[in-house]
């Protein structure tokens, strides 16, 4: 038997980090993701394959079945990560490895790795359609977050999502603005762990609750925009409430002083991609500074 599942990745656009207080987040998935493909075998193991963009394995494992089932691996290895995902996907449905025979796995990243469109996030969301099983509990028991990643890897459209009494809100929408060609994506040249910067967020939030109304508000006028002027400006107010937050220097401040636009920080700052609006390509301007990868909304984001 071959199975084949499919995620897509995510950019987050408004309300990173006060999403987990209960803000509304705006975020879009990407034309870019993750498939898996899993076929039985009689092998008696679990062998997978792990390819990257570019074809090449960046990981191969043999797991033994007791492995997973034990969860005998604590440290930080890819393996070692891997085979507590699959530990806790069987733990909620054990059937699935029930009695195998074996299984061979190969996934395939089709952006590269360190874009950090969501590598981990449409791993699981793959694993859970494999397991037939909910991926935000998945979620929960592996990694933790807030899930819009996985609300993203599951649909094709943009979403607004939002959490709070124990609960998921998953509203899909149409973002399709004329002013889509004033928007272009930037690689910033490194990858940013989304769990240290929520770790430093929880440390430095105080009232959040007034940020939350602000960003709320900030998110309904932007998806309600009609140029790409209000647009930016809105994203202008979002980084500077948020910067007050995080106690650090927005990232066009801090970059991109000169540029003739408006750059925002996309998800964890500091890191991954940012998002630029401006009347001019930009991709001459980026380049000039060392940020080859530069992507316009039609190449980026699934429509």
């Amino acid at each position: 038997m071959k199975q084949t599942f499919y995620s897509n990745g995510k950019l987050f656009i408004t309300g990173e980090y006060v999403v987990l207080d209960g803000a509304i987040a705006f975020s879009l998935p990407t034309k870019f993701g993750q498939n898996l493909v899993m076929e039985t075998t009689k092998t008696g193991f679990l062998e997978w394959k792990s390819y990257d963009s570019n074809d090449e394995i960046w990981l191969e494992e043999k797991i033994s079945f007791e492995e997973i089932f034990s969860n005998s691996k604590t440290g930080e290895s890819k393996k070692d990560t891997l085979v507590f995902i699959l530990h806790c996907a069987s733990s909620m449905n054990p059937e699935i490895l029930q009695d195998p025979k074996g299984f061979s796995i190969e996934t395939k990243l089709t952006f590269p790795r360190n874009w950090g469109l969501g590598s981990s996030s449409t791993l699981i969301n793959n694993i859970a359609q494999w397991f037939e099983i909910d991926a935000f509990e998945l979620l929960e028991r592996s990694f933790g977050g807030s899930g819009y990643d996985i609300a993203n890897a599951q649909n094709t459209t943009a979403i607004l999502y939002t959490i709070g009494n124990g609960k998921r809100i998953v509203k899909p929408f149409i973002f399709q603005p004329e002013f889509s060609k004033n928007i272009h994506f930037v690689y910033l040249n490194e990858k940013q762990s989304s769990k240290d910067a929520i770790a430093s967020y929880q440390t430095k939030k105080k009232t959040i609750a007034p940020i939350v109304q602000q960003i709320d508000e900030i998110t309904r006028e932007a998806i309600a925009c009609e140029n790409s002027n209000q647009f930016a400006q809105l994203m202008t107010k979002h980084e500077t409430i948020l910067s007050s937050v995080l106690e650090t220097i927005p990232v066009q401040q801090k970059l991109f002083a000169d540029f003739d636009g408006v750059v925002k920080s996309l998800g964890a700052w500091g890191g991954d991609f940012v998002m630029a609006i401006s009347e001019e390509n930009p991709k001459a301007y980026f380049k000039a500074k060392g940020f080859e990868t530069v992507l316009s909304y039609e190449e980026m984001i699934l429509k």
